[in-house]
């Protein structure tokens, strides 16, 4: 058996522990915990942490990689960064997929174009008695908020050019949070009954033909009707296209009495009714006037219509 002095082994022992302190990464190595990342990565927070990042990052979780991006943004990160910060940390994450980007997704509570122009409107509405349609000037802006923050958006300051329409907004998507300029149109608007279908011309219009939809108010004609009550039972006097608002002139009362019906006049006072066979000689919806042959004397006369097949006049020289 070889021996060796003793001072030659405290060599080679000290060599060795030399050695092993000259590479800290194969001792790191040694220690570290391998971890994988996470399917999806998010953050809540300002920051980015390893904890963001991989699965079971133990006490490196709260380590900082990176700046998060604004809320409801996402930032890449670049892999070798990310195996960098994990190694110094005792981690060890191979990338055995080949990642080139790290994306990462800041949560928040998102409030559509939708809401902000819902939220406007109701603040105009406030402001003028009536409601308006809301056009964004960005249609597909959205504000967020953090997911801790509870509230919702509040307008700071909204400014209605009334004449031209526009409006510049002053918003918060929470409670606290800094405000944000949102500009756009503002378009008074009226709600008006319309049909659902073509209605031909002598067509009486029914309930079921009608609904509401809310027109800008510079696109409805100061005649046009705004009550249902004006609509249904009335019969048309041309052909009605439907979603059009339509005007007191489009339609009338349907006729009670066609013109050449055989129908009876009636003359009555106190306890006194006089009746008399006539023909009608034009139509006639119930309440109006028009003009009747009595069949016995063939006078003309003149009587308000009452209802299918009767009119009422207002003598009885006028019958005979």
């Amino acid at each position: 058996m070889t021996r060796f002095p003793v001072r030659r082994t405290a060599l080679i022992a000290a060599f060795a522990m030399t050695l092993t302190a000259a590479l800290p990464g194969a001792a790191a190595a040694e220690e570290s915990r391998t971890v994988l990342l996470k399917e999806r990565t998010v953050t809540e927070n300002h920051v980015i942490t390893l904890g963001d990042l991989f699965e079971d990052a133990g006490e490196a979780a709260d380590t900082v990689v990176a700046r998060a991006p604004s809320l409801g943004q996402r930032v890449s990160l670049d892999p070798a960064h990310v195996q960098r910060e994990a190694a110094r940390h005792g981690l060890h994450w191979s990338n055995a997929l080949g990642r080139e980007r790290i994306t990462v997704e800041r949560a928040a509570r998102q409030i559509s174009a939708s809401e902000l122009s819902e939220l406007i409107g109701a603040e105009i509405y406030g402001q003028t008695g009536r409601p308006h349609e809301i056009t964004l000037a960005n249609r597909s802006m959205s504000l967020h908020a953090p997911m801790s923050s509870e509230g919702g958006p509040e307008i700071v300051r909204l400014d209605l050019d009334a004449r031209g329409g526009q409006f510049r907004a002053e918003i918060t998507a929470w409670p606290g949070g800094d405000p944000v300029t949102v500009a756009g149109r503002a378009e008074s608007v009226t709600d008006v009954p319309v049909l659902v279908r073509q209605i031909g011309r002598g067509e009486i219009i029914e309930a079921h033909d009608v609904e509401w939809v809310r027109l800008r108010a510079a696109s409805v004609r100061h005649d046009a009707i705004l009550n249902e009550s004006a609509l249904v039972g009335r019969e048309a006097r041309r052909a009605l296209r439907p979603g059009e608002a339509l005007r007191a002139y489009d339609v009338s009362a349907p006729n009670a009495i066609s013109r050449g019906e055989t129908i009876s006049l009636v003359f009555q006072v106190s306890n006194m009714t006089l009746t008399a066979r006539a023909r009608a000689l034009e139509n006639a919806a119930e309440g109006q006037t028009a003009r009747f042959q009595n069949l016995q004397s063939n006078r003309t006369v003149e009587a308000v219509v009452t209802g299918p097949g009767q009119a009422r006049v207002g003598g009885a020289a006028g019958i005979f």
